[in-house]
């Protein structure tokens, strides 16, 4: 059975993941992670793709992106490649690390880029292990989670040469001290709330919108 076309044009949303061969882990290290941003930014500025935002989990990673260009697959392909050679350069191996395709779901963005923001910032509590712990302990782990753009949400001081803030704060108010802490009670408010994955809207189809935007 033929593979589904990407659905690619300038200007759109995309939310990408790919996890593990096997399930397997994909940063073993912090300097796994250091080299997987590092090749991340190089992409980002070889396809002119803008990252919205990213988080970094033991067997895979979420984003965030917009394509000014219409070119993600190119841009994925680039990517993926220069961080599985890094990877498998630094751990002696050889063979796939992903667990085929990468994932890519388009977002209807006036009515679901936040909500995928927030999706993608408490993935690092979207455990099971985590289902039942004080909200503070989970506002704690989000907290000193490193590998992701959520710090820079908040801070300045946080942030990342290579992650876009402005257009999600622009759902709230801007990038200034009120639209922050804005996005900062939203995030707030996603883990006191049960919220729903977003992206369940997506399966069959690959799109996350409205009617009228499908």
């Amino acid at each position: 059975m033929a593979r589904p076309l990407r659905i690619q044009y300038p200007g759109a949303y995309y939310h990408l993941t790919c996890r593990g061969n096997e399930r397997k882990a994909i940063f073993l290290d912090t300097d796994d992670q250091k080299e997987f941003l590092e090749k991340l930014s190089l992409s980002l500025d070889i396809y002119n793709i803008s990252l919205l935002a990213y988080v970094c989990m033991p067997n895979h990673f979420h984003l965030l992106v917009t394509t000014p260009e219409g070119n993600l697959s190119e841009f994925m392909r680039h990517f993926n490649i220069s961080y599985t050679s890094t990877f498998n350069r630094r751990h002696h191996r050889v063979g796939h690390l992903y667990q085929g395709r990468y994932k890519a779901f388009l977002i209807d963005a006036d009515n679901y880029l936040l909500e995928v923001s927030r999706y993608i910032h408490l993935n690092p509590i979207r455990l099971k292990a985590f289902s039942k712990r004080p909200i503070k302990e989970k506002w704690d782990v989000l907290i000193r989670h490193n590998a992701s753009s959520l710090l820079g949400y908040f801070s300045i001081r946080k942030r990342r040469k290579f992650v876009n803030y402005s257009t999600v704060l622009d759902y709230m108010g801007g990038d200034k001290f009120k639209g922050r802490q804005s996005y900062r009670h939203y995030i707030r408010g996603g883990i006191e709330q049960e919220l729903e994955n977003p992206l369940e809207l997506g399966k069959g189809n690959g799109i996350v919108g409205e009617d009228k935007f499908i």
